[in-house]
């Protein structure tokens, strides 16, 4: 309560609070609520209804998940995590440029159950139990993750739903790496840095990537993986909310434009010992290294539901895209599911490239951390690296191909024990049945390809 009460001190203007909660999407959702909200959320939490965290990506409910009406459709207690509480610049109408003058605050919130248990449901929570997994070894991860997007304009009046915001006359996709094209953005960019600052996201680089309207956030290192994770819900909201003020729209979806690069996200992740080194530095570094690694491709497969959470996101497994396609590894190679970055031997981690930029960051952490959990338990090298273009069918060691659809890794995840163990039953469950629900839908919808195609 006494950081709640200095928050409050330090930001005297502040009206109202945005609750946010997380599903098993990765969604943010939640409600508006007024300042003194905050109290109650500290101290015992808010009441949300559970199957919040049972709703489909359009927000429907899921029944097979048993957490609407079937159960009565209970509350939960949501509680505050007092280290996302911060000040924004929007929920006034216009941006506010400085933290006092904010009239709005967000805060992530954490659900358990109505008696105060462990809710398996609840993301955040999953990765919670994961980080305590790993800190009874007495080990901690440090990681970091890498957010693309695009920035886009309404388009309606030529078919689209989006067009790209980008140069005028000249598509942007030629400025990779461009100063010029952060140039053009500077402004949202400027209020992009100045509401992380507020919120303590550790914003670092900013870049402009390869695809039209296209750019990458990375995030510094941090030792703590749920706060890592929370970084990356408020980061999407604060690219978004940016983004509205100047009159534009942020997705973080896998795959926007067919013909073009597609957004992922990567989480950069090392192990610190009980000593506070890095296990992955030293004489036996490249060994636990190895074994980490051989942990991770063993559950990849598994996995894959979790890192590629989308129908869409599949479009952006795609050869040559710069998107892994195989379950391989390989050092500082950027075509393969695992890369081994150069770095010096006390900065030696591993780079998960597999995740889509709409993936759920606290599944994704928690499917990583057990994965190399497992690698160090079962000690076992992994197979030979790949060296060159993972795309090319003639390299060697390209390992066996990842799910190529939703309805294949749903196959594997619904059944997998390591899912089970690393996430939950309950979480294992409630992400298939919602999975389901979704190839459903999209089963039923018929595209304005098909309607051409049999006129």
């Amino acid at each position: 309560m006494t950081a709640l009460s200095d928050f409050l001190q330090n930001h005297p203007n502040v009206e109202n609070v945005e609750l946010v909660l997380v599903d098993p999407n990765g969604i943010a959702r939640g409600k508006w609520a007024p300042v003194s909200t905050l109290k109650k959320a500290f101290a015992e939490g808010v009441n949300f209804p559970l199957s919040l965290h049972a709703l489909d990506v359009w927000g429907n409910e899921v029944e097979e998940t048993g957490l609407h009406i079937s159960s009565g459709d209970r509350d939960g207690f949501c509680r505050a995590v007092p280290s996302s509480l911060s000040a924004v610049p929007w929920g006034s109408g216009e941006a506010v440029l400085q933290p006092s003058d904010a009239k709005t605050a967000q805060i992530i919130l954490q659900t358990v159950g109505p008696d105060g248990e462990t809710f398996g449901g609840c993301a955040r929570s999953v990765l919670d139990q994961a980080v305590t997994r790993l800190a009874g070894q007495g080990m901690t991860a440090v990681c970091a993750f890498e957010l693309e997007f695009h920035l886009l304009v309404p388009n309606e009046n030529e078919g689209e739903i989006f067009q790209v915001a980008s140069f005028a006359d000249t598509p942007d996709a030629q400025f990779m790496y461009g100063l010029d094209a952060l140039a053009e953005k500077a402004p949202i960019f400027r209020d992009i840095r100045n509401a992380a600052k507020w919120a303590g996201v550790p914003v670092d680089t900013i870049v402009k990537e390869a695809g039209p309207g296209q750019y990458e956030v990375n995030l510094n290192h941090r030792g703590d993986a749920l706060r890592a994770a929370d970084d990356v819900i408020l980061l999407k909201r604060i690219v978004r909310e940016c983004a509205r003020l100047h009159g534009l729209v942020a997705t973080f979806m896998a795959k926007p434009f067919i013909g073009q690069p597609g957004n992922g996200m990567h989480v950069h992740t090392s192990i610190l010992g009980p000593d506070g080194a890095n296990i992955f530095a030293g004489s036996d570094g490249d060994e636990k290294l190895g074994h980490c690694v051989s942990g991770l491709l063993a559950t990849m497969p598994d996995m894959a539901l979790v890192f590629i959470n989308s129908h869409n996101g599949f479009r952006r497994m795609a050869p040559g895209s710069y998107a892994p396609t195989r379950v391989n590894w390989g050092t500082n190679n950027r075509s393969v599911s695992l890369r081994l970055p150069a770095a010096p031997d006390a900065a030696k981690r591993v780079e998960h490239r597999v995740s889509g930029a709409d993936a759920n960051p606290y599944l994704v952490m928690a499917a990583i951390l057990e994965g190399m959990m497992d690698g160090l338990k079962a000690a076992q090298d992994p197979p030979a690296e790949l060296v060159g273009n993972a795309y090319e069918e003639d390299t060697p060691n390209r390992g066996e191909s990842l799910p190529a659809s939703l309805s294949e890794a749903l196959a594997a995840f619904a059944v997998s024990g390591f899912a089970a163990r690393a996430l939950g039953t309950q979480m294992r469950d409630n992400l298939a049945a919602i999975k389901r629900a979704e190839i459903e839908v999209f089963r039923e919808d018929m595209s304005a390809l098909e309607r051409r195609t049999f006129l």
